[in-house]
């Protein structure tokens, strides 16, 4: 059975290449994603098989699965060289089971690659992408979709990045006790932070000290402004597009493209029809139209891939799966991108980012973990237990040591853009 399998797949590439044959541009972009990786930022398989097969993976075959965007084969033919495979759980968690849930969902990645060792190899840096990539296998990373999966906690951040998450979205479709998510924007929610919270800034420095990447999804223009401001490190919208083109509160304004580009972060832009023409259609064209709008106002540096897909339900007319993202690459050559700006966008600009975050990291090293807990009385509730908080009231103080690495991130931003 395996064996058939594996000659459908060298079938599909073999039907892809003689189309290509036909079209110098889908040549050149396969060519060009044999040179450099693919690194897609959002990908929501797991969820996929939460839902589908309560993560019990012995009850799938993701190289015959054919309900879902992503399986093997596609993922074959779509080329694709690193993919951050979302850990998502909904904000109906929230103050219940979200970080067990999570970790249910980091589990399930990690047996993923388990599973296929001929295809998938577990990553977490910009140098395990490329060892990954250099043998032929899709580097596999994890991003947690939503700060309410920490349930507020820093020291569940760190044990999260010691599991190999490599990116935390702030917040989802929800406030967290710390950060106001992007229906702030709409109206839909109110805004309890103006933004951040002294908290939210405490783990915005923690994860620069981590080396984790922030991702600024899901999140109102205030906090975004508020974390470009501060963050020492670059950041990344995992999967977002561009406001001016599709009005929805989850993309990425103009003066925020601009910001993004001068603090060398990356905005990889997601397939979704919302998002890419604010209806329920969508075809190829319009997605690069999203990719020419974010180079021409942010420049090529920051643009990148991040489909969403096996996380939406409408995807443009031309990218109904992962298979199809070379079609994206030939446009972008087609509308006259050089190859070095297609090569950014493909993962040159991701691989960057992560390395910048990387030597942030390093910078920080003596800087001890920041312990101080969120103040009680921000996140008490029912399902909350108050052990080791002395006053409950008032609850915890910034320690000078935080108070300390907060400047020092500080003082590290303006160094790097004098010198950027």
């Amino acid at each position: 059975m395996l064996s058939k399998v594996i000659s459908a797949a060298y079938l599909m590439l073999w039907i892809s290449s003689c189309a290509a044959a036909e079209d110098p541009y889908m040549t050149r972009a396969l060519q060009l994603m044999s040179e450099t990786p693919l690194i897609d930022g959002h990908n929501d398989l797991p969820w996929q098989l939460r839902i589908r097969f309560n993560n019990e993976l012995n009850k799938v075959d993701l190289n015959t699965l054919d309900t879902t965007h992503t399986n093997i084969p596609k993922i074959k033919e779509g080329r694709l060289g690193a993919q951050f495979w979302s850990a998502y759980v909904p904000c109906e968690s929230q103050y219940k089971d979200a970080v067990r849930q999570t970790l249910e969902q980091i589990d399930v990645v990690h047996r993923m690659c388990q599973k296929y060792p001929e295809t998938f190899m577990f990553a977490t840096s910009s140098h395990d992408i490329m060892t990954a990539f250099s043998m032929n296998k899709t580097a596999s990373l994890i991003g947690v979709e939503g700060g309410h999966s920490l349930d507020s906690s820093l020291g569940t951040l760190r044990l999260m990045y010691q599991l190999g998450v490599r990116y935390l979205t702030l917040t989802h479709s929800c406030n967290t006790p710390w950060a106001d998510n992007w229906l702030v924007d709409t109206g839909a929610d109110p805004s309890e932070h103006n933004g951040l919270s002294a908290f939210g800034k405490q783990l915005i420095a923690e994860m620069n000290r981590l080396g984790m990447l922030i991702d600024l999804a899901h999140l109102t223009q205030a906090v975004m402004h508020q974390v470009l401001d501060m963050s020492a490190a670059p950041v990344i919208f995992s999967h977002s597009s561009a406001y001016s083109l599709c009005p929805h509160k989850r993309n990425v304004p103009d003066d925020v493209l601009r910001r993004v580009n001068e603090t060398r972060g990356i905005v990889m832009v997601n397939f979704y029809n919302d998002y890419v023409t604010c209806s329920k259609t969508a075809n190829l064209s319009d997605v690069a139209d999203h990719f020419d709008h974010i180079k021409k106002v942010g420049g090529a540096g920051i643009v990148g891939f991040g489909g969403d897909y096996d996380g939406v339900g409408r995807l443009p007319e031309g990218l109904e799966d992962v298979s199809k993202v070379p079609k994206v690459v030939a446009e972008l050559l087609r509308r006259g991108w050089s190859d070095v700006d297609v090569k950014a966008a493909l993962g040159n600009n991701l691989l960057r980012v992560l390395n910048q975050t990387e030597r942030v990291r390093d910078g920080l090293r003596d800087k001890s973990p920041d312990d101080v807990p969120i103040p009680y009385d921000e996140v008490k509730n029912t399902c909350r237990t108050s052990y080791g908080y002395q006053t409950l009231n008032t609850g915890a103080v910034h320690s000078l040591s935080t108070l300390g690495l907060l400047l020092t991130l500080a003082l590290h931003a303006v160094i790097t853009l004098s010198n950027s």
